[in-house]
């Protein structure tokens, strides 16, 4: 349990470290006594939900799965209970590569004392900057680039605080991307429907009522979840 709040806490200060705030912080923790350092890493903790929807696949998913159940055609099924559980879990299944080269370049050096604090949190940032970069649009990143008039030499030199905007904005586009595939079968099965209520004179009858076991049924049949799962993790480069 220690490894992993050790772990946790590692990535979370990562995908901070090059606020310029932080990153003065950061400088001068090795001359701080524990008192102070722990006090800091529960500061970190603190920000964990924010960091980690900033920092991974989380956006993604939990759009597309929420979404999908407007396409069915039922906004409150499954409950969002449900989909933020899935979502925080494909993320960490997702993100295990990065949370591997985590704990075998920064903290098991740094739990068997061959490297210092910040020596660690700059090996920790390194993974999560590399999965960052190769899931943003090469577009998006030019706009906070531009924006922020910064000219890096290489993509490794793309600071934490321009990249994570352009990353989310990123995720979200896809995240549309892919919904939008998802809703064209459902909604030429939500115009048959209608056409034919209409072609029998039903107008009463409102069309969702019938399309909706039609939907759930074809969603079924077609394996819809595993299909979706596979195109969600299938997405990302490592």
């Amino acid at each position: 349990m220690k490894k992993i709040l050790i772990l946790l806490s590692f990535f979370l200060v990562s995908g901070i470290s090059y606020g310029d705030a932080v990153t003065d912080t950061l400088n001068q923790l090795n001359n701080l006594d524990i008192t102070l350092k722990i006090l800091f890493l529960i500061t970190i903790l603190s920000l964990a939900p924010s960091i980690l929807i900033a920092l991974t696949s989380f956006v993604r998913i939990v759009i597309v799965l929420s979404l999908l159940r407007h396409a069915l055609g039922i906004p409150q099924s499954p409950p969002n209970q449900v989909i933020v559980a899935l979502s925080l879990f494909l993320t960490f299944f997702i993100m295990k590569p990065v949370f591997e080269e985590i704990n075998a370049n920064a903290l098991q050096p740094y739990l068997n004392k061959e490297i210092g604090d910040m020596e660690a949190l700059q090996r920790a940032t390194q993974p999560v900057k590399k999965f960052m970069i190769n899931n943003t649009r090469k577009e998006d990143l030019k706009l906070f680039l531009d924006i922020a008039n910064e000219k890096p030499a290489s993509p490794e030199e793309v600071s934490m605080i321009t990249l994570i905007p352009a990353f989310m904005i990123s995720e979200i586009k896809t995240a549309f991307e892919i919904v939008f595939i998802i809703f064209l079968p459902f909604l030429i099965i939500d115009l048959l429907v209608a056409s034919i209520l209409m072609s029998m004179g039903m107008m009463m009858i409102p069309p969702m009522m019938i399309s909706l076991p039609f939907k759930l049924i074809l969603f079924v049949l077609a394996d819809g979840f595993e299909l979706l799962t596979k195109a969600l993790i299938q997405g990302y480069r490592w």
